[in-house]
């Protein structure tokens, strides 16, 4: 199928948005405090906080590719 090409493209924009999500969310967990001090005295706040980052950073990624604007929000570093 298109000699691989779309699964090699595929699979480059995967670890791209991979590596971003992994400089997001711990930015995003430091700045709103969901630190491992949070997480020890009430995990169900720790649980949703993180959770609400994770889904915030995915939107983040996913409206840069729709936009197609990988070079504005660099997620092919």
């Amino acid at each position: 199928m298109l000699e691989g090409t779309l699964f090699k493209y595929l699979f480059e924009i995967d670890q791209a948005c991979n590596k971003r999500m992994e400089i997001i969310v711990p930015a995003m967990a430091k700045q709103e405090g969901g630190t491992e001090a949070l997480k020890a005295a009430d995990q169900i706040e720790w649980v949703r906080r993180m959770n609400s980052i994770r889904n915030r950073a995915e939107e983040i990624i996913r409206t840069c590719i729709y936009l197609n604007e990988r070079s504005r929000c660099k997620i092919d570093e």
